[in-house]
């Protein structure tokens, strides 16, 4: 899906407008439109690469509230028009005893970032919600 976001392409630059592809939706995720973003300290930290793993363009943000644009055939949690709102996180194995007990941050496969992490399938480089849209891992009920 094509999409815009607010991105940095290094550490001096400003957030500018970045057109860019978010992965195509699987079967058990979720496809937001982004209506409002917080802006945390450290998505500061990220842009500046504070601590020295920011790969750029980077696009920050973690604090993200939506509406339901599209659902995968198995996501039964959620349907196109529900609010919904994402962390720190938009991927975990959704199978190992810890994310089963709803402790996702602590996913034995190891967790995704909703920036700065790398798509557990692709590989590709994860970028924020300071962006139009997102797409997400459903969570477990």
């Amino acid at each position: 899906m094509r999409t815009i976001g607010f991105a940095c392409t290094s550490t001096e630059a400003e957030l500018e407008p970045f057109q860019f592809e978010r992965r195509e939706p699987r079967s058990n995720d979720v496809v937001m439109e982004i209506l409002y973003c917080g802006v945390c300290h450290s998505d500061l930290h990220w842009a500046r690469n504070d601590w020295g793993w920011t790969l750029y363009p980077a696009i920050p943000g973690h604090e993200i509230i939506g509406r339901v644009i599209e659902t995968g055939p198995d996501v039964t949690r959620h349907k196109v028009g529900d609010f919904v709102a994402v962390g720190c996180m938009v991927d975990s194995c959704q199978q190992c005893d810890q994310c089963r007990k709803g402790e996702e941050q602590l996913c034995r496969e190891g967790n995704t970032g909703t920036y700065g992490g790398f798509d557990r399938v692709t590989k590709d480089y994860t970028l924020g919600g300071y962006a139009k849209h997102l797409v997400c891992v459903r969570s477990l009920p």
